[in-house]
């Protein structure tokens, strides 16, 4: 006890001296907006208690289960010092309330920073982000997270927890619908383009907000796809494949990142030292900070490597995880371990001193409250709109077309069947933000309108989306027997897919399968538009359907651009960023996984062994052909230039979007790599007749180069080869 009271004694003293001295000088610097941004936190930082230190470094939340009549219960809840809140609200009276308590309330008045999950939209809710990188168009996803920013910002939220950068290739865990595939650089473009959406060239700004990258790191290769549990990465992988997206998306300024939930070979993402510290901010030098996941602190616990809370937030203190997401580990016990000489000041000291630089960057010292708006002036704004009806157009793929049976320019008679046609829950897909079932334009509504004076539609429900009633059965064989073409819209829930929405089988329900088998006996055309958050198992449904048009869950304005590609008004020009199995049975099936040792055996016995459709498969409504691919040299030194390049012709009679994936081989290396690897894409619209080119310009180090387990790249000499469509170039790097 003596030894805490003197403790208390010497800080308490050094802080009324602090003050003292700076208060002569004139007042805090710490609220002199034209002062340095690092001087006004090394200012402010020496102004606080111990107590109001470990305050800024939890998060707890506002406005869940909220009504109009607990306001200020709601405020009276939650201390005045809270470093960060969760805001449920979507609209910013709450947050006002609750700033103005912190900002009056507070000893030193440090505004709060409020964040959300807004994923794909905060209100105008657009497709979710495994369909967006199915786009192939990362301008086109930065605008849509830009759109969702100053929605967000106008809302009362800060802060995004997004984008999810997972590497992922388990369909089976549901998590596959909030990042952008099975590929690494593709995960890290897309990553980089949401970056640059929220946050833009200034986080003050009233329409931005800073981005978190998540999951940190390796989550996605949770076993079997089952949400939370353990993950075995080995070193070299860490950095070959999980890695890589983040360290793109701290180049491209992250603010923030989020540690993972999972167990990576024995030591948890919320306690990792290695990847938090010494890769994060000693090798990146990153200096915004790091929150843990939902209760993932605690979790430790449940992970089998600390025995108290208390020792959980030693744990993940020291590893650096500087913000506790409602786990209430550091708000209870941080202090005693400061106390106790198990944390030192100097390291909490650093961790504050990254909150409070993000605040400072936000402008919220100088606008910490937003300002009152209307609804029509947040959401739902013209080009909002039409930025998620091109992101939802360009991420729908075409994966099957037989017999040209699309577009639809000569039907007359259209039955709209299935679950998915007058839904409008299931389009938003998981992590829908503030959307509503009542913000989504219908599949069959987009038909009607798509279709209005050149065919006449009928609609049948057929079945559920699960479940066994075939009652509906017999009137959607009728409604079939009638039309020209069928168009079948069958998928997922919403809350098939997302956060612990792992699946053991990625099958649609018997009853769906079953319903399109019906319907073929109508003898008509039967045109599948799949809604889904993951790749499925389609080797059932595939035979009986004579074009798949692959929707995903595309948000609040999809419909229109699903009927407008039936009606061949909109081409399609969406691929895969991630593989279809044949069959479940299959996964894992990524492209880009590394040799076997017998090449001619390994297969499965009892169904193929290749994918249904492969990652980069999609269709289009035209025909391009491509020239050879030239190098600009088949021989190279360290240090050289080199460039590639391809001219794509289209020869149909259409205009269509084109993307050319660019992908290297290094046969033979000191450490195996994959078969291939994806190093650059670009997509161009190139107009019926035109020819354009396409251009890699191939950074040796970054592009042939391979990275060994502690991280360092490394470049041998021999040969390369560069694959685009079935083509392949060989260059040889010579010492």
């Amino acid at each position: 006890m003596r030894k805490k009271a003197l403790v208390y004694g010497i800080c308490l003293l050094g802080m009324v001296c602090t003050l003292s001295a700076k208060d002569k000088k004139g007042g805090a610097l710490y609220k002199d907006a034209k002062a340095p941004i690092e001087k006004r936190v090394d200012d402010l930082l020496s102004r606080m208690t111990l107590e109001e230190k470990v305050m800024q470094l939890n998060q707890y939340t506002l406005g869940r289960n909220n009504n109009v009549n607990n306001v200020g219960e709601e405020v009276k809840k939650v201390p005045a010092e809270i470093g960060s809140l969760i805001y449920f609200e979507a609209n910013p009276e709450l947050r006002n309330n609750m700033q103005k308590k912190a900002m009056e309330e507070s000893r030193l008045g440090i505004p709060i920073i409020f964040g959300y999950d807004a994923i794909h939209g905060f209100r105008t809710v657009y497709p979710i982000s495994l369909a967006q990188a199915c786009s192939w168009n990362p301008d086109l996803v930065e605008q849509a997270c830009a759109v969702s920013a100053q929605e967000a910002r106008m809302s009362g939220v800060d802060w995004t927890f997004s984008p999810m950068i997972d590497v992922a290739r388990d369909p089976r865990w549901g998590r596959v619908a909030e990042g952008y595939g099975e590929d690494p650089y593709a995960n890290g473009v897309f990553g980089a383009a949401s970056v640059r959406g929220y946050q833009g060239d200034n986080l003050s700004a009233e329409n931005r907000v800073a981005a978190c990258l998540k999951h940190y790191v390796g989550y996605g290769a949770s076993e079997a796809g089952r949400d939370y549990v353990y993950t075995e990465i080995s070193r070299q992988t860490l950095w070959d494949t999980y890695l890589l997206p983040y360290e793109m998306g701290v180049k491209a300024g992250a603010a923030t990142l989020m540690s993972s939930f999972n167990d990576i070979s024995g030591v948890p993402g919320s306690a990792n030292p290695y990847i938090m510290t010494e890769i994060l901010k000693n090798r990146w030098g990153h200096d915004g900070f790091i929150v843990s996941d939902w209760g993932a602190i605690e979790q430790l616990k449940n992970q089998g490597l600390a025995a108290t809370k208390k020792e959980a937030a030693r744990y993940a203190f020291t590893a650096g995880l500087e913000m506790d997401m409602m786990s209430h580990a550091y708000d209870r016990h941080l202090q005693e371990l400061v106390e106790e000489g198990k944390v030192s000041m100097a390291q909490v000291d650093e961790a504050v001193r990254r909150i409070l630089l993000l605040k400072f960057r936000l402008g919220l010292f100088e606008r910490p409250y937003t300002p009152a708006t209307t609804e029509k002036e947040r959401f739902f704004r013209p080009q909002s709109m039409d930025i998620a009806a091109r992101l939802a157009a360009e991420s729908m793929v075409l994966l099957k077309n037989e017999n040209n049976v699309l577009p639809l320019t000569d039907k007359k008679k259209i039955a709209v069947i299935g679950p998915m046609a007058k839904n409008g829950w299931d389009l938003l897909g998981s992590w829908r933000g503030h959307g509503k079932d009542t913000d989504v334009t219908m599949l069959y509504d987009g038909l009607a309108t798509e279709f209005a004076g050149k065919a006449e539609l009928r609609y049948a429900l057929g079945c559920n989306t699960q479940g066994e009633n075939r009652e509906g059965f017999a009137e959607a064989l009728e409604a079939a027997r009638w039309s020209d073409v069928v168009v079948l819209c069958l998928g997922e829930m919403m809350t098939w897919s997302g956060e612990n929405a792992s699946r053991s089988s990625i099958a649609l329900p018997q009853m769906q399968e079953e319903l399109a088998k019906e319907l073929k006996k109508a003898g008509k055309p039967v045109v599948l538009v799949l809604v889904n958050g993951r790749p499925l198992e389609l080797n059932r449904l595939e035979p009986v359907s004579d074009a798949i048009l692959e929707i995903w869950q595309p948000g609040v304005n999809g419909a229109l651009p699903m009927a407008g590609i039936l009606s061949g008004r909109i081409n399609p020009s969406g691929k895969l960023a991630m593989t279809f199995p044949y069959s479940t049975g299959q996964i894992p099936i990524y492209y880009n996984r590394r040799k076997s040792g017998r090449g001619h055996q390994g297969f499965y016995k009892d169904i193929t062994s290749d994918p249904l459709y492969p990652f980069g498969h999609g269709l289009s409504y035209t025909e391009f052909k491509y020239g050879t691919v030239t190098p600009s040299a088949t021989k190279v030194k360290r240090g050289d230039k080199l460039s590639v390049e391809v001219t794509v012709t289209n020869i149909g009679a259409r205009d269509g979007a084109e993307t050319v994936h660019w992908f290297i081989s290094d046969p033979y290396c000191s450490i195996t790599r994959p078969v291939k690897e994806l190093k650059h894409f670009e997509k161009q619209l190139i107009k019926a007749g035109e020819m354009k080119t396409f251009r890699f310009d191939i950074d040796l180090e970054r592009d042939f180069g391979f990275v060994n387990e502690d991280g360092k790249r490394f470049l041998e000499a021999g040969e390369y080869n560069i694959h685009v469509q079935g083509q392949t170039v060989k260059i040889e790097l010579i010492d």
